[in-house]
């Protein structure tokens, strides 16, 4: 690993806001600092570097968060139960519902809307954890693409490189990887919780169906776009995890669903992973492949084993589309197609496409969906994991819409460089994002890592492992 100059090895103490979550919260429970003092970091942080990266679209007050933190002191010298984040400031992305606070979508349709009135499941089981809702993060219209940029608040940057994008849909990686946020939550439907965090040096777990509770509505009877944790290591996301599972009564994915538990001692065991260089020839640049592969290199000389595996991706691109483009028509109708001029024009395209699409592509996404998963199940019963690369390419410019161009390979539509994404998506598995090292410029690259079916905090476990071996979880961009 060759640090360029917007990073920084953090080899002594770091400031507050680059402690992990975990150790923060142990702090504020044994009374080694205060939850004011937390929040003062955290808030301190992001007025220093929020101009230049535009994550943060909503935050309370700054007299607000800090009434919050002095709350969670008084109920800790009080003597009264805690919760597994207590404490801790989190921000929710700015596709979903947060009582008091208004909801944008990063859509022109939406903006200026008046504060909701209550919190989606997953927000309201976090307070309950005692995590501290300070804000809204920033993300496309809709979660369309995997680079948050929309026409309400502008683009999301890179802060190990603000010429570029920090990644989407869950722009708020781009605010744990800063510092102005121990973690913060995401939703994935194509890559959303994974290309951010491998073009910023941070951790997204796609999580399995229904371990998050879903927000009620159509959409909460399908397994393709689930809500998982952010964070800067795989630890901090289990603890995440902790306060967003569990079951709720109107996502019916939920039910019987427990709440999650935190890592234990580092998982020792050996390691057997399968090994995909690109999902089928998939287009992958050169600088990925390049970090790639001194990524297998530092895990065989760790001692883990890595077998080349060879699944069937066939037909798993087109089958993911209609599957995605019938959710955006199912949550919104007809309005994109008779309005296109409030909506992003390929957003309109979508809807547009799938009112259009037959009963027959229908049931054939759907068994393709099915025989992908039953493949991954019967796979993973060799294997600890299965591992690919976490995005085709490191973080485009900013000026990009999208990325239109891989190698030889040119697209016409903004979901298919999502590919690498998209297609583990119909796996039914969970998938954790999470760093693997840097080019020789300086910008992160990731890997994906694919789990066994409800096996989320296994996965983590295993996440953790290899997070130990290729030890670049602490090299954080320097902004300010």
């Amino acid at each position: 690993m060759t640090p360029g100059d917007t990073m920084t090895e953090t080899a002594a103490e770091p400031p507050l806001y680059f402690w992990t979550a975990t150790r923060l919260r142990d702090a504020i429970r044994d009374g080694e600092l205060s939850a004011v003092e937390v929040m003062t970091a955290f808030l301190d942080r992001t007025d220093a570097t929020n101009d230049a990266v535009n994550v943060m679209v909503h935050r309370l007050p700054r007299e607000e968060a800090l009434a919050l933190a002095a709350e969670a002191d008084r109920a800790r010298e009080a003597g009264e139960a805690l919760g597994p984040l207590h404490g801790l400031p989190i921000a929710i992305k700015d596709l979903v519902d947060v009582a008091g606070m208004p909801t944008s979508r990063g859509s022109r349709a939406f903006a200026g809307r008046g504060p909701a009135d209550a919190d989606v499941p997953h927000v309201a089981k976090l307070r309950k954890a005692g995590a501290l809702v300070i804000g809204k993060t920033n993300a496309p219209e809709f979660g369309v693409g995997t680079v948050t940029w929309n026409d309400v608040f502008g683009i999301t940057r890179n802060p190990f490189d603000l010429d570029r994008h920090a990644g989407g849909s869950t722009g708020g990686v781009a605010a744990v990887a800063a510092g102005m946020l121990p973690f913060c939550d995401g939703s994935d439907s194509g890559g959303s919780l994974r290309y951010p965090a491998s073009f910023c040096n941070a951790v997204g777990l796609r999580t399995t169906p229904g371990v998050v509770p879903a927000v009620a509505g159509g959409g909460s009877w399908s397994p393709h776009s689930v809500n998982g944790p952010v964070a800067r290591t795989c630890r901090d996301a289990a603890l995440l995890l902790t306060g967003m599972s569990g079951s709720d009564e109107l996502s019916p994915l939920s039910a019987r669903t427990r709440p999650t538990a935190e890592l234990g001692a580092p998982r020792t065991a050996p390691l057997r992973v399968a090994w995909s260089e690109d999902l089928g020839e998939l287009p992958i640049s050169a600088q990925v492949r390049t970090v790639f592969a001194q990524t297998r290199a530092r895990l065989e000389d760790a001692g883990v084993e890595i077998v080349d595996a060879d699944v069937d991706f066939s037909g798993v691109g087109r089958a993911w589309e209609i599957i995605e483009l019938v959710g955006w028509f199912s949550l919104l109708g007809r309005d994109p197609i008779d309005h296109p001029e409030k909506y992003r024009d390929d957003f309109a395209r979508n809807v547009s496409e799938a009112s259009g699409f037959s009963t027959a592509e229908l049931i054939a996404a759907e068994d393709r969906r099915y025989r992908l998963f039953a493949a991954f199940a019967e796979l993973l019963r060799s294997f600890d994991a299965f591992v690919c690369p976490g995005a085709p390419v490191v973080a485009p410019p900013a000026e990009l819409p999208w990325v239109p161009q891989i190698e030889d390979e040119h697209f016409d539509r903004y979901f298919q460089w999502q590919r690498l994404a998209c297609h583990l998506v119909m796996t039914g598995h969970p998938v954790l994002a999470m760093p693997a090292g840097f080019t020789s410029e300086g910008l992160p690259v990731g890997i994906q890592v694919v789990g066994r079916y409800g096996d989320d905090v296994e996965l983590l476990a295993v996440g953790e492992q290899l997070e130990l071996i290729l030890d670049v979880v602490d090299v954080h961009p320097e902004l300010g």
